[in-house]
């Protein structure tokens, strides 16, 4: 079993990404502040409960503003002790708390401009000066969308565009304003209900997007079957490897995370084998950016298709398969002068190779190897016997 990290340098970028984060989350807080001040001025002078409602929820984008800095500083924290693959689950719960705010969201904007639909309360005219107000917030949160949703793809923060797309929620909510305003100056207020129940119905779609993807990370699915595909080639064509299964991924807080056992030459080295596995994960680092954990299972063979040993019947291991040998060889030249054992369990048996010091004359490595089989035949682990004359592997 290997293990492997994303290289150090994804450290810098961790905290850069959380720095860009931060900043432009900040400046939407800065916008949501300035804008619902001179949308709550406004429709308090004009009497536009319409525009005092969206003052309102400007300000408690601010709340989610704060909370996405937390969110984004802890989410992106390092592993530690209590939290071995890192804190990427908290991006993703607070996804999850601001897909269930826009679907409110859009409750309230569908609730509100249906009463008002319904009901027929008159809507005054409130003069160019608050339209113009209306106009400039609308383009102001268009703009900190458009700014947060590129930095969110660029850092692959999830939270991050979701608080995007809440931007994008109050710029629509504005917009439900500035027809209902529009209408309103020209004699047509009912056109504030329409448009608001239509824009609920997209805001409402985002949330339920959202909260799905978020869902979906929380049970640990799995990436696309191509991207998939793509992985297992890319470790299939790394020197050394002969084959590549049970390959599986999931994803935290925007960063996948890769098991996979990869299949080498039955009687390599334990270290050579392990550099093997090391250098496909660097392979996959190099191709796949996202990658930011990856645990390798070195196999001696392609064991995907096996059948579960039976508990009461495994392989024995080194001592006390040293302990039967003992037993059956006691007394022949080839075990009594034996050098090193090496064990290789392959095929549900043990293959066993013996280094030997110098035999007699008389007896050939050949007799030798025939007369241990025969003593060993007993074992019913016992699989390929063969014998060296040397020291063997250090």
């Amino acid at each position: 079993m290997g293990h492997m990290n994303a290289q150090s340098p994804s450290t810098d970028q961790h905290a850069a990404d959380t720095r860009a984060a931060h900043r432009v989350t900040l400046i939407g807080a800065a916008i949501d502040f300035v804008a619902g001040v001179f949308k709550l001025v406004a429709g308090l002078l004009v009497g536009s409960a319409a525009l005092v409602a969206d003052g309102i929820h400007s300000f408690s984008d601010i709340l989610t503003d704060l909370f996405v800095i937390g969110a984004t500083h802890f989410g992106r924290q390092a592993p530690d002790r209590g939290h071995p693959y890192g804190h990427g689950r908290i991006e993703t719960l607070a996804t999850l708390w601001l897909g269930s705010i826009l679907i409110f969201v859009a409750g309230a904007i569908a609730w509100g401009s249906l009463e008002r639909l319904f009901s027929g309360t008159p809507v005054l005219a409130p003069g160019p000066w608050a339209i113009g107000i209306a106009v400039l917030a609308l383009f102001a949160k268009e703009w900190i969308f458009r700014y947060t949703l590129k930095v969110a793809k660029k850092v692959g923060s999830k939270l991050l565009e979701a608080n995007a797309w809440h931007s994008r929620s109050d710029a629509l909510s504005t917009v439900v304003v500035l027809i209902g305003l529009l209408g309103a100056q020209f004699g047509a207020g009912w056109l504030d209900g329409v448009a608001a129940v239509v824009v609920a119905a997209l805001v409402g779609k985002i949330g339920g997007e959202l909260l799905w993807e978020a869902s979906q990370e929380l049970i640990d699915t799995a990436l696309p079957e191509a991207e998939q595909q793509r992985m297992h080639e890319t470790a299939c064509l790394v020197p050394g490897v002969r084959g590549v299964h049970d390959l599986r991924t999931r994803t935290v807080g925007g960063k996948v995370l890769l098991d996979l056992h990869v299949v080498v030459r039955p009687r390599v080295t334990v270290s050579e084998a392990h550099e093997v596995g090391n250098e496909v994960c660097r392979q996959l680092y190099q191709a796949f950016p996202s990658l930011n954990d990856i645990t390798f299972h070195i196999d001696p063979e392609d064991d995907q298709d096996a059948p579960p040993q039976d508990p009461l019947h495994l392989l024995p291991l080194r001592e006390e398969v040293e302990a039967e040998l003992a037993t059956a060889w006691s007394g022949l030249p080839a075990w009594e002068s034996r050098l090193t054992l090496d064990l290789h369990y392959l095929d549900q048996h043990i293959d066993v190779s013996l280094y030997v010091q110098q035999l007699t004359s008389e007896t050939s490595l050949d007799e030798a190897a025939e007369t241990l089989r025969l003593h060993a035949a007993r074992l019913p682990w016992i699989g390929r016997l063969r014998i060296w004359q040397g020291p063997g592997k250090a």
